[in-house]
């Protein structure tokens, strides 16, 4: 099975909710990879630059329908989208944000326990499980000691970081998965 298989296998793997993570350098394209990707799917939209974040929103917004969009460290753009997804470093806003913008889906970053421990978000990404092309020297926390954290949090916890189809099979446990070569 090819990693591009991971959305058309989601039921049989039970992955639950399929994140789309939106790479400058590994995505080409990502409006092209989320119109593959199952309604009520996700897509975090992480591009560097602000421009192109924004244009890419809209081009989201435009040709995909039943995706939840979030937008990655970017208040202003999250107003226009469903919500906001913070990196672990600033995961202690999520209150800030959810007293402001209460409608607001709001996802977080962790890579530890400790990191899964924010009250106000609606989710977060536990990485990396497994050896990731984005952070090759970042010692993955494997998929039996990422599922011991996943099941002391009071958040539902999605896996990411080096996810495929192959591996997903590991990930019992999960709210779901979140990836970008595994859904493209």
């Amino acid at each position: 099975m090819t990693d591009g298989k991971l959305a058309r296998e989601r039921g049989r793997l039970n992955a639950g909710l399929l994140i789309l993570m939106t790479d400058d350098e590994r995505l080409a394209d990502p409006v092209a990879a989320a119109r593959h990707l199952p309604k009520g799917s996700m897509v975090i939209l992480r591009a560097r630059d602000a421009k192109k974040r924004r244009a890419l929103a809209e081009a989201l917004r435009a040709e995909t329908n039943g995706l939840i969009l979030l937008a990655a460290d970017d208040p202003a753009l999250a107003d226009r989208l469903h919500g906001l997804h913070l990196p672990e470093k600033r995961a202690h806003e999520a209150a800030h944000w959810r007293a402001l913008r209460p409608h607001w889906l709001i996802t977080v970053v962790a890579h530890s326990g400790r990191g899964l421990r924010i009250a106000y978000a609606d989710a977060a990404l536990l990485s990396p499980i497994f050896p990731t092309q984005s952070h090759p020297g970042a010692r993955p926390l494997t998929a039996a000691r990422a599922r011991l954290m996943a099941r002391d949090s009071l958040l539902p916890v999605l896996a990411l970081g080096g996810v495929t189809a192959r591996n997903a099979r590991l990930l019992k446990g999960f709210a779901g998965v979140a990836a970008i070569g595994a859904l493209t």
